[in-house]
């Protein structure tokens, strides 16, 4: 099982290779009633935690455009350069 902290310091890759161990765990049926438990609670923070990556990301690439009235009208790639 993996801590908070050790969450926190996973690639995003690294966080979706567990999430995805985590679900054949708990769809193979083998796992044990406090085992499932533990697991889920994990899953459920490496979700949030590569979502979380997801957003930054995406907040990263793309960033709001504005109309002539202050109102948004889209987004555009990011250009950082």
């Amino acid at each position: 099982m993996t801590d908070t902290a050790a969450i926190a310091d996973l690639s995003f890759e690294d966080a979706l290779k567990r999430l995805e161990a985590i679900v054949h765990r708990l769809e193979s049926g083998e796992a044990s009633l406090e085992e499932s438990i533990a697991l889920y609670t994990e899953g459920a923070a490496l979700r949030a935690k590569c979502e979380e990556r997801l957003q930054s990301a995406q907040a990263r690439i793309e960033k709001i455009t504005l109309g002539p009235d202050g109102a948004p009208r889209g987004t555009v790639a990011f250009d950082a350069g």
